[in-house]
């Protein structure tokens, strides 16, 4: 039995290289952000705005709890998800946590492209944007790094790199 569960800051790449990683080792994938999306058919935005911050990381918590019942699954959290409550020991204590550790600048430039998407960085400017990851970073890095495994995913940009990264993850992890 497989549980996985990738950690770190929007736009490192979880879903990215969980998705590749599920495909190559025939295990599910779950991105949780769109696990609640899906069970309320509502945006992780609009949750957010009518629970506000606690009432949405609650359901978060739920939902995770959730997801670390499935077997043989690779689970993408929210960046915030480790953040709160316990569940950076619960995660340790349900399978294998893995921070997808990504260099400031490198998240500045992934994000920088997609922030329209993105209602928290929407209408930031460049300098903005790159003191909000730098803050964020830090504010996050004490729970990030109690992840049992971190792994760099700073070249995760083309389907060579992506490969390449699942066969490090996995022997990183254990599974080759």
């Amino acid at each position: 039995m497989i549980r996985i569960f990738l950690i770190g800051y929007m736009g490192a790449g979880k879903t990215t290289l969980g998705k590749a990683f599920a495909k190559k080792y025939n295990l599910s994938f779950v991105d949780l952000d769109w696990y609640i999306e899906e069970r309320f058919h509502k945006t992780v935005q609009e949750l957010f705005a009518e629970r506000g911050e606690d009432g949405f990381r609650e359901l978060e918590r739920n939902m995770l709890h959730e997801v670390a019942d499935f077997e043989n699954v690779i689970i993408s959290t929210g960046g915030g998800a480790p953040c709160f409550f316990d569940n950076m020991d619960f995660m340790n204590k349900s399978g294998i946590t893995v921070f997808l550790n990504v260099k400031a600048e490198i998240l500045f430039q992934r994000l920088r492209v997609a922030k329209q998407q993105r209602p928290i960085l929407k209408g930031k400017s460049d300098d903005e944007l790159s003191s909000f990851i730098v803050s964020a970073l830090q504010n996050r890095a004490s729970f990030y790094n109690q992840a049992q495994y971190i792994f760099n995913a700073d070249e995760l940009e083309d389907y060579h790199q992506i490969e390449n990264s699942v066969i490090h993850l996995s022997k990183l992890i254990g599974l080759e």
